[in-house]
């Protein structure tokens, strides 16, 4: 697998791994960059333009960019010598950016919600995003003894302080890129105990990542709309591909 590695999934692999390193020790030795390298959403105080192709290179833990490096290892390659290293990259970077725009959209309607229930309640909007600052270090104090305006509240606080992270959207492009071109293929996969044809392991995908991001359990703090937003400018992004180069069915 290392032997045939090619040279643009070899070098996103090594800048995200260094990204990690760099991270880790700069947050070790209290130069919190992490912070700014994160993809917060694009309202929040926040936000830097940067971070939409920032938040990619970052990881919450070591597991978190093992399995995404791996999964990368496993398609980049193949499909880095069908479409060429110039195509590939315009692949992974296009599905890192739909991952983050999807899981952004979601969060603008929540936000949207929650910001009208809060001024149909009277609440002061502002108070919210003066705190929801990364350099405040406390809990965001509430101008109101409703519990319910309390807690929209702190889930506005929540939205605009809690940073994305990871290449999961670029890899699910990938992935979901790779079925597109190969919909045959047999791939093994985590948690499935037998082979499963590429072009039913990526619904299957989808689905359970639909099923979790509507759920929103307290457990699962997953960016799953962005699994799905890079999935699906994978899929487009080779279905234009092969409509442009007359390319039919793959094995």
């Amino acid at each position: 697998m290392f032997q045939n590695i090619t040279p643009i999934t070899k070098n996103i692999i090594i800048i995200n791994v260094a990204v990690y390193i760099l991270v880790y020790f700069a947050d070790s030795y209290g130069y919190q960059i992490g912070q700014w390298l994160a993809g917060y959403f694009p309202l929040s105080p926040n936000f830097r333009s940067w971070q939409i192709i920032t938040h990619m290179f970052m990881h919450g833990s070591i597991m978190h960019i093992a399995f995404n490096m791996l999964t990368l290892l496993s398609f980049g390659p193949v499909l880095e010598q069908v479409l060429g290293g110039k195509k590939f990259t315009i692949l992974y970077f296009l599905a890192g950016i739909g991952g983050f725009a999807l899981y952004n959209i979601i969060n603008f309607v929540e936000v949207f919600r929650i910001t009208q229930f809060l001024k149909e309640n009277d609440y002061n909007i502002n108070e919210i995003y003066k705190y929801a600052t990364i350099g405040y270090e406390g809990t965001m104090p509430f101008s109101s003894s409703n519990p319910e305006v309390q807690q929209k509240a702190q889930s506005l606080f929540n939205i605009l302080r809690t940073p994305m992270v990871g290449a999961s959207g670029a890899i699910f492009g990938v992935v979901a890129a790779f079925s597109t071109l190969f919909p045959n293929a047999k791939l093994m996969f985590m948690f499935i105990p037998a082979p499963i044809k590429a072009k039913y392991l990526v619904p299957i995908i989808i689905g359970v990542s639909i099923f979790l991001g509507v759920g929103q359990f307290s457990w699962d703090n997953v960016a799953h709309f962005a699994h799905i937003g890079g999935a699906l400018v994978g899929f487009l992004y080779i279905k234009n591909w092969k409509k442009h180069n007359n390319v039919i069915g793959g094995q």
